[in-house]
């Protein structure tokens, strides 16, 4: 079994998040960049699925400037076997599975693995796109998958059920938790990290010329100066804001 696994470099949720050339450009100083978790659920399935199937072989892919690298190498440290970097950065989602659609050999991998959505722009179009370009079957969003042989059954979660669907593989399948719990995220040890600048880092350059999306400004939400905090132990000072002020009850 070949998978290869998208992976989205983004900032950590504790970042404070800034701009700067009139707020035209994010600005990344300080800012602590992780795996997009939608997707550590997806590698940490093909990681638990390598451990009972040997012969599989996982791939990390990213599209993004060096300092992605260092998300990679944790990729690597979690038990992928390869990784590799598109040298351009990552723009919009088309773009992004443009360039993965064109990655030498990208017809080789019998499951493709990414997230639900990205946590920094929430686009979640990268997947649908790619299993489009490629003519895979597609599933979204996947909270459960078991492989025989050359065909996959998965759950994928609706508005108001679950459904079940079995199809042939090659698959793109878009994840969540459910694929593999939190308490099942794999931690790298020591060791591991170690490791992992050991196996390889692949970086190809870019096969498109310029993005389908150009951003010509960031805006921070406005505050709301009119949230009112109560402390939790004035349960009072609660209940009579609620009724008289507010209405509520």
């Amino acid at each position: 079994m070949n998978i290869l696994v998208l992976i989205s470099v983004v900032p950590n949720t504790t970042s404070k998040i800034s701009f700067k050339d009139n707020d035209t450009l994010f600005d990344s100083e300080g800012i602590n960049y992780i795996i997009n978790p939608y997707e550590e659920f997806g590698l940490s399935w093909a990681v638990k699925y390598k451990e009972k199937n040997p012969e599989t072989t996982i791939t990390v892919i990213t599209v993004g400037e060096v300092f992605t690298e260092n998300v990679l190498r944790k990729c690597l440290a979690i038990g992928a076997d390869k990784a590799v970097r598109i040298n351009v950065q990552a723009k919009d989602g088309f773009s992004v599975a443009n360039e993965i659609a064109a990655y030498d050999g990208i017809n080789t991998y019998d499951i493709i693995i990414g997230g639900r959505e990205s946590i920094d722009y929430n686009g979640g179009m990268v997947t649908g796109i790619l299993a489009a370009s490629l003519s895979y079957n597609y599933i979204n969003p996947c909270t459960s998958l078991e492989i025989n042989e050359k065909r996959a059954i998965a759950t994928r979660d609706t508005d108001y059920h679950k459904e079940s669907i079995e199809c042939e593989l090659p698959l793109v399948i878009a994840t969540q938790k459910g694929i593999v719990e939190e308490s099942e995220l794999i931690i790298p040890n020591m060791r591991a990290i170690m490791g992992s600048k050991q196996k390889p880092l692949e970086v190809v350059e870019s096969k498109f010329d310029k993005a389908n999306v150009t951003i010509e400004k960031y805006e921070k939400p406005s505050l709301n100066t009119q949230t009112k905090f109560i402390d939790a132990d004035n349960i009072d000072e609660l209940v009579e804001a609620l009724h008289k002020k507010e209405k509520l009850i």
